[in-house]
């Protein structure tokens, strides 16, 4: 039997048609859904979603990430709202009524691939013990609810730690766990540059820490904890957890400063003076110009409402942060003191100008994360620093009490590799 012209054009263009599908779907970029409390200028949902949406500087060329952003759920809109400009400058970016709506793309069946659970910023109840109330739990549970629902998952990443409280906290662990999804959390300061661009040998054997910052309860507490616990947990034999915790505030916080170390009921001394040394934001200690080192005095006067939390690891680390709120620091800083004695101090580098560049290295690990299912460093990492920003804050409630925290005795094993920013 003879092939006709037009058998042969027709069949040859069905060939063409279904081979162009076949390419489609096995390059069909991942798409992903945006959860957020609010779309502002310097929130986390514009820091976050607009890299996903138009790229950002990443070594010495713009990247475009290889996924998209395909819906969009805003919680609180006001004056000040960037995301409707936003989508109609990206038509492929739906905005939904709904959590459920944003993974369905209102269909029956979860349509992406990916979740950014951006919980952060926005108006929110602030309970008696000074934790705003976000509702990163209550958006867990929507999305775990639409994953139930259609028999499929996808991985969750949650900005900053995972909830004010640790059973909620807890319970996110241990559902993405048994429901076989991807979930990573986190600050990006663990992931920013660092000054000097340097870690912890791994494996090092570490006998004190000092973190300081000028941040303020919860929000602020959670950036130098999970900075502090990216450098520790590369100490010898991993992560075991913290067992005790113990807040100081007003006289207290100061009698502590002046003791001078551990032993004498304060933090080492010197190790407070290397973290203030590395900061690159230390304000004067005097009215003019001046590079003299604040003395305790300067401290009280710039900084009379400083508090600070005292952790004892399970494996007898000592750590300390010291949130000196108010004139004395605009930065993160960090002091080790290891075995033998020799130091170990960082600067995790926030450069606050307008584009916020700390927030592209934290993107480009969600990146990775969206396209692998794995997160880039433990999700336990993130699940014991909100434990601890949460018996912190505990322990300045119950009158600064120490308390014991055996439900944060949790270990594992960092990863070997270094996740910040090296260029």
């Amino acid at each position: 039997m003879s092939l006709t012209r037009r058998a042969f054009l027709t069949g040859t263009t069905a060939a063409v048609t279904l081979g162009s599908k076949l390419l489609a779907a096995e390059v069909r970029r991942p798409r992903i859904a945006a959860l957020t409390t609010i779309y502002h200028k310097y929130s986390h949902s514009q820091h976050i979603v607009d890299r996903f949406l138009e790229g950002y500087g990443w070594e010495g060329a713009h990247h475009r990430p290889a996924m998209d952003i395909v819906s969009l759920y805003v919680e609180q809109v006001g004056d000040n709202d960037l995301s409707r400009e936003r989508a109609s400058r990206h038509p492929g970016m739906k905005l939904c009524p709904s959590i459920a709506e944003a993974l369905t793309l209102g269909g029956k069946e979860l349509a992406v691939d990916g979740v950014l659970l951006i919980g952060e910023h926005g108006k929110y109840p602030v309970n008696e013990k000074g934790q705003t109330l976000y509702p990163r739990y209550e958006y867990f549970q929507q999305i775990v609810e639409v994953f139930r629902r259609t028999g499929r998952t996808a991985p969750v990443f949650n900005d900053k730690h995972l909830s004010w409280s640790w059973d909620h906290a807890k319970q996110m662990v241990e559902t993405s766990r048994t429901m076989g999804f991807g979930l990573m959390a986190g600050s990006s300061l663990p992931v920013t540059w660092r000054q000097p661009a340097v870690d912890l040998p791994f494996g090092a054997q570490v006998e004190e820490v000092v973190g300081v910052w000028g941040g303020g309860i919860d929000g602020g507490d959670i950036h130098v904890i999970e900075a502090m616990q990216s450098i520790v947990e590369r100490r010898r034999s991993g992560e075991s957890g913290v067992r005790a915790v113990e807040a100081f505030r007003g006289d207290r916080f100061w009698k502590a400063m002046a003791a001078g170390s551990w032993e004498a009921g304060g933090w080492d001394k010197r190790l407070l003076e290397s973290a203030l040394s590395r900061s690159n934001q230390l304000n004067p200690a005097r009215e003019s110009y001046s590079n003299v080192f604040p003395s305790l005095a300067d401290l009280r006067r710039l900084a009379p409402e400083a508090y600070a939390y005292r952790f004892e690891y399970a494996d007898g680390l000592k750590a300390t942060i010291v949130q000196l709120q108010g004139k004395v620091v605009g930065d993160c800083t960090l002091a080790a003191r290891l075995k033998g004695g020799r130091q170990f101090s960082v600067l995790f580098y926030l450069p606050y100008y307008s584009m916020r560049n700390f927030f592209s290295p934290f993107v480009h690990h969600m990146e990775s994360f969206f396209l692998t299912g794995k997160s880039p460093y433990p999700i336990e990492r993130t699940l014991l620093t909100t434990g601890m920003t949460a018996a912190g804050i505990e322990s300045l409630y119950q009158g600064q009490r120490r308390l014991e925290t055996p439900h944060l005795t949790l270990g594992y094993q960092p990863t070997r590799t270094s996740t910040f920013w090296r260029t």
